[in-house]
């Protein structure tokens, strides 16, 4: 199967699925604290659970670049499977917890488990597809991401026919069993690139160093430029993932129940068809102009900023899903580009390490703002935050327009 030309579209297929479960699995918690509270009464505080959903994102901020250098060095098939399983793992365990600091310290291992996935999983799809399908094969396991947020707003409602306990077992069993048959299925990818490293190796006995493609990046002027516009559009797109549906309940008037999968709803659809549009218009793109696919991601983010600014101050129905849907498309089709612009500065070799450094800074960035906002909710300022972060996107989106200058679709070290 593997020399099939389907076969890499297949790979798409496969990780799809780890990808619906590793946002699945983390979102539900953002629209499960109603009914956790009864049974752990520290989640009463906005701030405690600010505190809860940012160890998350802190760990996995720093585990990101660690990851990306492991999967630039090993076999990225068993990386994912093993992550898939850890995590799952975690996810069932989570509704065993009875306490505040177990929920704590559980949710900070699944940021340990969840960091290793990504790097491993889009630098695979990557290899897999070249220049002309690389957008869109990434926009679809994109959508995969936006699907388990959305099913992952249904926690609530789960949690409220059954219980939040039973919800985390079921999750949990659920990615168990489909790492099992991740591992006989998924296979790993070498590009020509890596067997000739691989060859020089045999011949030569030496290694990379470790810390070779970290320098290689830091003394990169466009990953640099790439760095600081991916993280400032993860101040609004972590702050959607954990806080938009407390302020849909806020300026609705609605119980979680309700909010919870109207808010990740209107984010995963608009974002799913954000994401498929623009890989298709970046694909498309970038072969009459080499920088179509900065233009496309562009588009994107010039659409999340009015999105934003109706986010946080509309307060009916029409506004925030109306506004929702507008940032969800933008965010997607920004999103679909961010592996493939970075394919056009840096080679094969270092792809993982690189989106692994990228994940670092645009997490802590999420980590941050979710703490935030924590504080924000607390004191019924939720929505001004949100609107605050429009004129940070803008200046982003001049920079990326202003500096990023690619030379080719797809990056080759000499």
């Amino acid at each position: 199967m593997k020399n099939s030309k389907y076969y890499p579209w297949f790979v798409v297929g496969l990780l799809w699925f780890v990808a619906l479960l590793n946002y699945m699995d983390r979102q539900m918690l953002a629209t499960m604290r109603p009914s956790m509270e009864t049974d752990i009464p520290e989640l009463l505080s906005g701030e405690n659970f600010g505190r809860l959903m940012a160890i998350f994102l802190w760990i996995y901020a720093l585990m990101s670049p660690i990851s990306g250098i492991i999967a630039d060095k090993f076999n990225r098939k068993w990386l994912i499977v093993g992550s898939l399983f850890v995590w799952s793992a975690v996810t069932y365990a989570m509704g065993l917890a009875t306490t505040y600091n177990q929920v704590y310290w559980l949710r900070a291992l699944m940021g340990v488990s969840e960091a290793i996935y990504i790097p491993a999983g889009l630098s695979l799809i990557a290899d897999y597809h070249q220049q002309k399908t690389r957008s869109l094969a990434i926009g679809i396991h994109m959508t995969g991401l936006y699907v388990g947020s959305a099913l992952g707003g249904f926690g609530a409602t789960i949690a409220a026919t059954y219980s939040w306990h039973t919800t985390f077992h079921y999750f949990g069993i659920a990615g168990i069993i489909y790492a099992v048959v991740l591992a006989f299925l998924l296979q790993e990818k070498k590009t020509v690139e890596e067997k000739t490293i691989d060859l020089n190796i045999v011949t030569s006995g030496e290694k990379p160093s470790v810390f070779q493609g970290l320098a290689l990046l830091f003394t990169n002027i466009s990953f640099w430029i790439i760095l600081f516009y991916f993280a400032i559009i993860s101040l609004p797109g972590w702050a959607t993932k954990n806080w938009l549906p407390t302020l849909f309940s806020d300026n609705l008037g609605i119980p979680m129940e309700q909010a919870g999968p109207l808010a990740t709803i209107t984010i995963s659809f608009s974002s799913l068809l954000g994401v498929i549009f623009g890989g298709i218009l970046s694909d498309r793109w970038v072969q009459k102009n080499v920088k179509g696919r900065v233009y496309t991601s562009a588009i994107g983010l010039s659409l999340t900023i009015p999105a934003l600014l109706l986010i946080g101050f509309g307060n009916s129905l029409y506004h925030v899903v109306g506004a929702g849907l507008f940032f969800g498309i933008g965010y997607g089709m920004f999103d679909a580009n961010n592996m493939p612009i970075l394919c056009q500065f840096v080679s094969s070799k270092y792809r993982g390490t690189a989106y692994g450094v990228l994940n670092m800074t645009g997490v802590a960035c999420g980590a941050l703002v979710t703490s935030l906002l924590g504080k924000s909710s607390d004191s019924g300022d939720l929505g001004y935050g949100f609107a605050l972060m429009s004129g940070i996107v803008l200046i982003a989106l001049v920079v990326q327009i202003s500096f990023l200058r690619p030379k080719v679709n797809d990056f080759v070290d000499a």
